[in-house]
């Protein structure tokens, strides 16, 4: 008879055993899924070729990145012998390059603006894909409304990129070259599991992002409930929406619209997409 303990126990070893860190990238186009068919294969195609091109700028070893599709985007594993600094400075640059140059090309109906998560950690890869609590993590960042929110709010710009807590702390705030710390506002929110989620904020060519939520002295983290009216881009009392799902978020220092939202992904199956 098969000792179900040990061999859970066993499982649990060789999964810890296969695990590796990573920096992890996840992208995803804008508005999507309202797309026709033709138009969001044509995205696709589009989106891959930017991506393609931007990794060779930042020189990044393309033979080690991982790329897993998504259907409206892509998760990037890559190798931790690869500076962050050329992921949160040299990639997002090339990337926002590329969309410029796309847009320069397609129609308003073709139009392609990304949203970009970097975090990191350990994943475990198995039969199926590759999954791990840092990539449900990372794909939280990508898919929060208020990183969509920030987008929205940024007309005419191409990209919005988020950071976790941790990259921020290990990277962004040091000021490298190609990297603007001042330009990151932090925003902080519970997802549908009441996870605290903390994060930096930029958009490319804006010297900080517009959209994101108004600080709160009411926090529901114990500082008090949850609450408070949003702020538009002059100041005044936006009157933003409910946040939505039981999710609720806040930011220390920052104006524009409340939102919410939270999407957990656990991945599975992706398909692995050579660039």
């Amino acid at each position: 008879m098969t000792d179900t303990s040990a061999a859970h126990g066993r499982r649990e070893d060789d999964m810890a055993a296969g695990a590796r860190h990573h920096w992890i990238m996840v992208l995803d186009i804008e508005n999507f899924s309202t797309r026709t068919d033709p138009i969001q294969r044509s995205l696709r195609g589009a989106m891959y070729g930017v991506l393609r091109e931007a990794v060779g700028q930042a020189g990044l070893p393309e033979a080690e990145v991982v790329v897993e599709d998504r259907g409206d985007g892509v998760l990037m594993l890559i190798p931790a012998t690869v500076s962050p600094v050329d992921l949160a400075g040299s990639l997002v640059r090339a990337l926002d390059d590329g969309l410029a140059e796309a847009a320069a090309i397609f129609n308003e109906a073709h139009a392609m603006r990304f949203r970009v998560a970097l975090h990191q950690g350990l994943v475990t890869r198995d039969g199926e894909g590759w999954s791990g609590d840092a990539v449900n993590t990372a794909s939280r960042l990508v898919d929060a409304q208020p990183l969509r929110e920030v987008l929205r709010a940024a007309t005419g710009s191409r990209l919005v990129f988020v950071v976790s807590d941790e990259i921020h702390r290990s990277v962004i705030r040091h000021g490298y070259r190609t990297i603007d710390p001042a330009a990151y506002l932090p925003l902080r929110f519970r997802d549908k599991q009441g996870k605290l989620i903390e994060c930096w904020v930029t958009v490319p060519g804006r010297p900080a992002p517009p959209g994101l939520p108004v600080p709160s002295d009411e926090r529901p983290d114990g500082d008090g409930p949850a609450g408070g009216a949003a702020r538009g881009a002059d100041g005044g009392n936006g009157g933003g929406p409910a946040v939505p799902g039981g999710v609720t978020m806040w930011a220390e220092k920052v104006h524009g619209d409340q939102v919410g939202g939270d999407k957990n992904v656990t991945v599975h199956a992706p398909g692995q997409v050579r660039l």
